[in-house]
C-alpha cells in the first residue's frame, strides 16, 4: 500500500502549495477538494515564504562568495605578521636587538617562536599586540622593524579587519535569514498536513486508487515502500519528492 510523503525540502513545500494554489486558480469552489479558507492561506502564505527561502538561499550565495575572498585576506595578513615576527627574532638573533624587544608584542623574552595564527582569532589578537607594540617603541624614538615595516603590516591587518567585519555582518543577516525560514517552516508544514488531509477526506469515498490519483492532481505524494511492487493505478512519478 503505498503511502503519503510530506515535502522535506523547502523546494517541495514551495512545490506542494502551488499545486494546490493552481487547483484552486482553476477549478469552482465547489469543484475544488479543499476550503476556500485554505485557498486564501495559501495565497497569502506562499508568497511571504517563497521570499523568505530566496533571501536566504541568496545570502548564503553571498557568503560563500565573501568567505573566498577573506581567506585570500587572511593568507596576506598571516604573511605579513610571521614575516615581522621572524624579522624581529633574527635581529634579536644577531644581536642587532635585545631578547626584551619581544616583550613589547606581548610575548616572552626568549621565546623564538611565531605565536599561532591559524584563526581570525588569533589574527586579530596578535595584530592588535604587534602593531601597537611596534608604535609603542617608534614614538620613543627605537628603530624600526623593516621588510615588513609596521606600516605594510597595518595595511594588510586593517584590510583584513575590514573584511572580516563586513563578513561578520553578512553571517548576522543570513542567520536572521535562517531562523525566518526555520520559523514558517513549520507553517507550511501545518499547512500542508491540513491541505493534504481535506483533499484525501474530499475523496475518501472513492476506491484507494481512484482516491490516490485524483489527490495525486493536488500535488499529494504517494510513495511504495522497497518490499512492495509498484502497480500501474496511477502515472505519477513517485522519485520526485524532494
Amino acid at each position: 500500500m503505498p503511502y503519503r510523503r510530506l515535502p522535506n525540502t523547502d523546494s517541495a513545500r514551495i512545490r506542494a502549495m502551488r499545486n494546490a494554489q493552481d487547483m484552486g486558480s482553476r477549478q469552482t469552489p465547489a469543484e475544488l477538494a479543499f476550503s476556500q479558507s485554505t485557498l486564501m492561506q495559501i495565497r497569502t502564505f506562499l508568497p511571504v515564504f517563497e521570499q523568505a527561502v530566496n533571501n536566504q538561499r541568496n545570502y548564503q550565495k553571498s557568503q560563500i562568495e565573501r568567505n573566498k575572498k577573506i581567506q585570500d585576506v587572511i593568507k596576506k595578513t598571516r604573511l605579513y605578521l610571521s614575516h615581522f615576527i621572524q624579522v624581529m627574532n633574527m635581529a634579536v638573533a644577531r644581536g642587532e636587538m635585545k631578547p626584551e624587544i619581544r616583550e613589547a608584542f606581548g610575548l616572552k623574552k626568549n621565546d623564538k617562536r611565531v605565536p599561532d595564527l591559524n584563526t581570525e582569532k588569533d589574527l586579530i589578537l596578535w595584530g592588535k599586540r604587534i602593531i601597537e607594540g611596534e608604535e609603542t617603541r617608534l614614538a620613543s624614538g627605537a628603530s624600526p622593524i623593516t621588510n615588513p615595516t609596521i606600516a605594510r603590516v597595518k595595511v594588510h591587518f586593517q584590510d583584513f579587519m575590514r573584511v572580516w567585519q563586513d563578513q561578520q555582518h553578512y553571517h548576522d543577516i543570513f542567520q536572521k535569514a535562517h531562523e525566518k525560514v526555520a520559523n514558517l517552516r513549520k507553517d507550511a508544514d501545518q499547512l500542508i498536513v491540513n491541505l493534504w488531509n481535506q483533499i484525501e477526506a474530499n475523496f475518501e469515498d472513492l476506491k484507494p486508487d481512484e482516491a490516490r490519483e485524483k489527490a495525486s492532481k493536488y500535488g499529494i505524494k504517494y510513495v511504495y515502500r522497497k518490499n512492495e511492487k509498484l502497480r500501474p493505478f496511477l502515472n505519477v512519478n513517485y522519485g520526485d519528492v524532494s
